[in-house]
């Protein structure tokens, strides 16, 4: 990522996308799906669904997201709710599956060891959490986006580089840095996560 292409732009946010979708604008929706799709598909992946399955499963999750439209509150959590009624669609063919194939036929869940089970859950995990990264980044303010962008270079941009591209002292890029990802923990979705994430931590 470089700085000098200026702030990061994915296209409208996910909250205007869900707003024209509940209109009936077809342009939106389709954008919805086009932007969310990568995250269905890898879940199922992480399931080993196969390709008829996951078609069936991933049919199934934007058929739920057209009944649920109007009821989702905070639009910004979309990826969450996609990755929560994603996991429950495959957990629902697999059983489906489980029913319909001899006994020992199909591999279960707890014979996975423990360790794969969790890398699984873990990269799920990432997943969900870079997707309303990537969405509360561009809600940022431009000179955050310029900010940030320029700190998590690799390599990494030393403080006399970033001072002279955005034209500001050394001894501010730590307090500004510090401002601009409080505002990016605010962002909704990202609080969703970080309070779930506390509450996991407390149980």
């Amino acid at each position: 990522m470089t700085a000098e292409a200026g702030p990061v732009s994915t296209g409208p946010s996910v909250t205007d996308l869900v707003t024209r979708a509940r209109n009936g604008e077809q342009q939106a929706w389709d954008a919805l799906v086009e932007r969310y799709a990568p995250l269905v598909w890898s879940i199922c992946r992480r399931y080993r669904l196969s390709a008829a399955d996951a078609d069936d499963a991933g049919q199934a999750v934007w058929l739920h997201l057209v009944g649920q439209l109007d009821n989702i509150r905070d639009p910004a959590a979309l990826p969450g709710w996609l990755a929560t009624t994603t996991r429950h669609e495959c957990g629902r063919i697999l059983r489906a599956a489980y029913r319909t194939q001899p006994q020992g036929s199909l591999l279960e869940v707890t014979d996975i060891p423990g360790g794969q089970t969790g890398t699984a859950e873990d990269e799920l995990l990432r997943a969900e959490r870079q997707a309303v990264l990537r969405e509360a980044f561009t809600h940022l303010p431009p000179p955050c986006q310029q900010l940030i962008a320029l700190l998590i270079e690799d390599p990494p941009v030393p403080y006399a580089q970033i001072s002279a591209r955005l034209g500001i002292p050394v001894g501010s890029i730590g307090p500004r840095r510090a401002r601009c990802l409080d505002k990016l923990r605010r962002y909704p979705a990202v609080a969703a996560l970080i309070n779930a994430q506390d509450r996991g931590n407390d149980a």
